[in-house]
């Protein structure tokens, strides 16, 4: 017999999904420990577990899987493969699909007057050393990886007035931090600086010195007590973060942070749930009021700006919002993950 956490790690479902399939009837343990709940599964089921984990990356409704299974166990040799060309045939003809929605799309793109203001020659201001890096530190970690999206793999910096704006996200999550500025005061500027380059602007913010930021059409420069670190920002426009922002309010509860820490580097795995009463635990699936999951190495990540950290959720499905009360505008936004899937 295989325990869930066994038969979660060596199938890869994992837990949650187990106890989703369990509880839906498509793949029930063959022993339920009546004293503790605990979940326990049979050699034979194994190959079912792998089985469904194949059929869920590739997309199938939870009807036809439970026909698949269904099929399999009972040694139907007919009713199989027709499920599996039907769904292929659905997936073919939802990619053609896709392919023509997002030729209109490209074809619209094309054709859109960009809106975005771009950084004017000679554009120079002073920000104070240790704020900036704070704001570096704050947003480096949502920074994106993706070659596929080389514009995400920056921090971007938005100046306008008398504040500069830094942004980072890689789709899953989102961190927005703010320090003040001095000697620009104008219209807005907006600038992607290569990670690289933003580490390397962050390595020479060592103390309290003001630093001097340049933006020249492309070339980006920061200057402080005599180093410089200069180089091209990336070309490509930014996403419109501000409207990514635009959320409904939702209810705020304050973080015990070293807490959430010590808990959140105890798990394993891409997946954990938070449960939400009056305060922040990591739980299970039977864990009382609001249950969302995260992945806890991006919490965690998110987590490190600070022991003081409210938490503001909306909802099971959107943006879990963490703010600094001492702060109104930096934050981050971190895309929960389904306990279903």
């Amino acid at each position: 017999m295989r325990s869930i956490g066994e038969m979660g790690r060596d199938s890869g479902l994992g837990v949650s999904a187990l106890r989703f399939y369990d509880r839906a009837g498509v793949l029930v343990p063959a022993w339920v420990d009546p004293v503790t709940g605990y979940r326990w599964y049979a050699p034979e089921q194994f190959g079912e577990a792998r089985l469904l984990a194949r059929l869920r990356r590739s997309g199938m409704p939870l009807a036809d899987i439970r026909l698949v299974l269904a099929g399999w166990a009972g040694g139907d040799t007919g009713l199989v493969p027709r499920l599996l060309d039907g769904h292929l045939r659905r997936l073919e003809r939802g990619l053609a699909d896709a392919r023509e929605e997002l030729s209109t799309v490209r074809a619209l793109l094309g054709h859109k007057e960009t809106s975005m203001t771009t950084a004017t020659a000679g554009t120079r201001l002073t920000v104070p050393g240790s704020e900036l890096a704070a704001a570096l530190d704050a947003v480096r970690h949502a920074a994106g990886t993706d070659p596929e999206l080389p514009v995400l793999g920056g921090i971007h910096f938005d100046i306008e007035g008398d504040a500069l704006h830094l942004v980072a996200t890689d789709r899953y999550r989102m961190a927005v931090a703010r320090t003040p500025t001095a000697g620009h005061g104008g219209g807005r500027i907006q600038v992607t600086v290569p990670t690289p380059l933003a580490d390397a602007m962050r390595a020479l913010l060592t103390g309290e010195a003001p630093a001097r930021l340049t933006v020249d059409g492309g070339k980006v420069e920061l200057e402080t007590e005599g180093r410089q670190a200069a180089g091209q920002s990336l070309g490509e426009d930014f996403p419109d973060y501000r409207r990514l922002t635009r959320l409904p309010g939702g209810r705020r509860l304050t973080l015990d942070v070293p807490a959430l820490r010590r808990a959140l580097g105890e798990q394993d795995g891409e997946v954990c749930v938070l449960a939400l009463t009056d305060t922040v635990a990591v739980g299970d699936d039977d864990a009382a009021g609001d249950r969302v999951g995260v992945n806890p190495a991006f919490l965690l990540d998110a987590l490190a700006v600070g022991d003081e950290l409210l938490l503001e959720y909306i909802g099971p499905k959107a943006p879990l919002v963490l703010l600094r009360p001492d702060v109104e505008d930096a934050f981050s936004l971190l895309m929960p993950v389904s306990l279903e899937a």
